[in-house]
């Protein structure tokens, strides 16, 4: 496995190839669930294909300036986790080595960020753009994959490689979960003991709305409000930050349930804010 700190020695230990080359950005912490993008890059590239990860605490996605001070570091245990992996290629840059002092130009997302979490994170998913867009640029690869957990993120990716050309393929892995049902995340490990406990209850809520939604049920306040009195009966009650159904394409909001829909929610256990979604299709 080969690693580069610089984008210089990223230009080095990439040598020209006629087989895939398949990316999985990360922010590292890394847990199963990235190690199930790193499986799933491997047999998109094949025997002879090479599978490149990246691990960057991207700056300019953050809101929250503490959510950036927060955010684990495990560096050592993530390059091992990749070696054991078989990745051929990990890029561990700087800041500094990403982004110009003087930058001023960054990818501007007007449509697809409106809703969900960019309602209130402001300037996030231009942040996500610009450092997959400059990822992209610097590995060139074939394809890429990118978790469903974060399912906002992954239909702009699909846009952003859409809107500008990119010649990339992206594809999608499934959601890995704790067996109790709550998704694994880097964030999971700041929740208190009580906190943890209840966490499942995001789960529980959107398999009772899907359930409603196999059922028969097709108006989208009906299936919310399902979800929203799962959540709502813990004893300690979360604070919801948006439940929302919308279009799995467009994330557009909609009233009834017709065709492909995402129920996707932000709840806040203490200060530790959890994302998590499923897909709702409709019956007849």
């Amino acid at each position: 496995m080969k690693r580069a700190c610089t984008i210089e020695e990223l230009h080095d230990s990439l040598p020209l190839t006629e087989h895939k080359t398949v990316l999985v950005p990360t922010m590292g912490a890394l847990h199963e669930g990235h190690f199930s993008l790193i499986r799933k890059a491997r047999e998109i590239a094949g025997p002879h294909g090479r599978v490149a990860v990246s691990i960057f605490v991207n700056p300019i996605q953050f809101d929250r300036e503490s959510d950036l001070a927060s955010y684990p570091c495990t560096l050592d245990k993530d390059l091992e986790a990749c070696q054991k992996l078989g990745v051929d290629i990990v890029f561990t840059p700087e800041a500094e080595s990403v982004y110009h002092p003087d930058r001023s130009i960054t990818i501007h997302e007007t449509s697809l960020s409106k809703l969900l979490c960019g309602a209130t994170r402001e300037g996030h998913f231009d942040g996500v753009c610009t450092v997959v867009a400059k990822l992209f640029n610097l590995f060139r690869p074939t394809d890429a994959v990118f978790g469903k957990k974060d399912y906002q993120q992954l239909a702009i990716i699909h846009r952003l490689v859409r809107d500008l050309n990119i010649p990339v393929t992206i594809h999608g892995a499934e959601t890995v979960r704790e067996e109790d049902g709550l998704a694994l995340s880097s964030r999971n490990v700041r929740l208190t003991q009580l906190n943890r406990e209840q966490a499942p209850i995001i789960r529980e809520a959107l398999v009772a709305a899907r359930n409603a939604v196999d059922a028969g049920e097709k108006s989208a306040d009906v299936v919310k409000s399902i979800a929203l009195n799962t959540i709502n009966a813990v004893s300690t009650i979360p604070r919801i930050d948006y439940l929302e159904c919308v279009d799995a394409e467009t994330l557009e909001a909609v009233e009834s349930i017709d065709k492909l829909t995402l129920l996707a929610t932000a709840v806040f256990f203490g200060d530790v804010r959890l994302i998590d979604n499923i897909e709702l299709e409709p019956q007849g």
